[in-house]
């Protein structure tokens, strides 16, 4: 399991949210250099779309589930301890919210704790008692700079990226003694299915225009593609970062630093 020079720390992956944007890139990268990869996702990619990919084998499973749902992820992750085996966890679902304190709905506020707070504890709940059984496990969660850096119209999505990034410290700091690392990635805005689709949606004839001005609201003039994060999160996953843990390591074009 090598890319270049890097070697993964285990063969087997987990990672949620799989079934499209950064979560099916990172599904990619690791299956293209070897892994045994486990996807949870409240649904399937399409097979078009996995033909596409070249990821028709054994070594990619898709379980159908609902990361909110703790007695769900326990019984799908012991599943997998006993057919395949534990090494690395990529939390990666979540979903985005625009909005600010004023105009969040109670609903849409636990719906994006849900998902994106809750989720992550319930996969590495479940996760860390065989990482302990091992004497060694690691995790990467998805944050994002929204979680340090103020963006407009972003609190709900904001407050859910800031409990990733203490989340990951925590679990960092309870478990190192585990043999256990944990680390967080905060991208800035990247190319995903979601930018499209909210172009489309809030700025109909002029997605193009909408999508240069976003663009360049990173200083280095353009968005990350999905395949910029995966990398970065394949590098984490290998034996050549074995000396970083409780890290949120950003990914951001510039934009946490070099925005005026």
């Amino acid at each position: 399991m090598a890319a270049g020079n890097f070697e993964l720390v285990s063969p087997y992956v987990i990672i949620t949210g799989g079934s499209s944007g950064i979560g099916l890139a990172m599904v990619k990268i690791f299956h293209d250099q070897g892994a045994i990869v486990d996807v949870l996702d409240v649904q399937k990619p399409s097979e078009d779309t996995l033909k596409k990919l070249s990821i028709n084998d054994e070594t990619v499973v898709f379980h159908e589930t609902d990361i909110t749902n703790n007695a769900a992820v326990k019984e799908v992750i012991s599943l997998i301890s006993i057919k395949r085996g534990i090494g690395i966890l990529i939390n990666n679902a979540g979903i985005a919210h625009i909005g600010n304190v004023l105009n969040t709905s109670d609903e849409d506020f636990q719906k994006i704790f849900n998902v994106n707070v809750k989720g992550a504890f319930n996969c590495i709940q479940a996760i860390i008692p065989f990482m302990i059984e091992m004497g060694e496990g690691l995790i990467i969660n998805m944050a994002s700079i929204a979680a340090t850096v103020g963006i407009p119209d972003r609190f709900a999505y904001s407050m859910s990226k800031g409990a990733i990034v203490s989340m990951t410290l925590s679990v960092a700091k309870d478990f190192i003694k585990k043999g256990i690392r944990c680390n967080c990635i905060s991208p800035a805005r990247v190319h995903t299915p979601f930018v499209d689709g909210f172009l489309d949606k809030h700025y109909p004839g002029k997605q193009e225009e909408m999508f240069e001005k976003l663009s360049a609201s990173q200083p280095i003039g353009r968005m990350a593609e999905p395949e910029e994060i995966a990398q970065l999160a394949f590098y984490l996953c290998s034996k050549q970062a074995s000396f970083i843990t409780g890290t949120d390591i950003p990914i951001d074009g510039g934009f946490t630093r070099l925005n005026n």
